[in-house]
């Protein structure tokens, strides 16, 4: 799975207002305290704000802030408003691609994958991020991969 920079920032941006539990947070402070480019994030907190997920005061005390607790917010919902659909095959939902001959099985490789990405992006929300505490099976899966890389194997 890779990441691109607009859902690795709009992430890294989430979990700032997360924490931020006192007032609105302005754009340039987000940009700050996460290294944004301010433009690109001004474009983020859009997507965001479009989706439901952030609300926005203009004015001098004016800024960002969660439109829901974190606890209610996934990272899949973030990934959704700003990158669209989870897991594509060139584009296409995994269960509308068609494979032939050998290659035929792989459309259920892309299923099986979508489902794995969703049950961990959908279980884990901004409350788990900002609180440091992962869910169990998340966490599981991260000592499991740490024991892999530390027999000198990588994925």
């Amino acid at each position: 799975m890779r990441l691109s920079a607009r859902v690795d920032y709009a992430l890294r941006a989430a979990a700032e207002l997360a924490a931020a539990t006192e007032s609105p947070v302005t754009s340039e402070q987000l940009a700050r305290a996460q290294e944004i480019p301010g433009k690109f994030l001004e474009h983020i907190l859009n997507q965001l704000r479009r989706a439901g997920l952030v609300r926005s005061q203009r004015g001098p005390v004016g800024g960002y802030w969660l439109a829901r607790p974190p606890e209610e917010i996934s990272l899949a919902d973030i990934i959704r408003a700003v990158d669209g659909p989870l897991l594509g095959v060139r584009g296409e939902r995994p269960e509308h691609v068609d494979y032939t001959g050998a290659a035929r099985p792989l459309q259920e490789v892309w299923i099986a994958l979508r489902a794995s990405e969703r049950s961990i992006l959908e279980s884990v929300t901004l409350g788990h991020v900002v609180e440091g505490r992962l869910p169990a099976a998340v966490q599981q899966l991260t000592e499991d991969e740490r024991a892999w890389i530390t027999v000198g194997q990588s994925r």
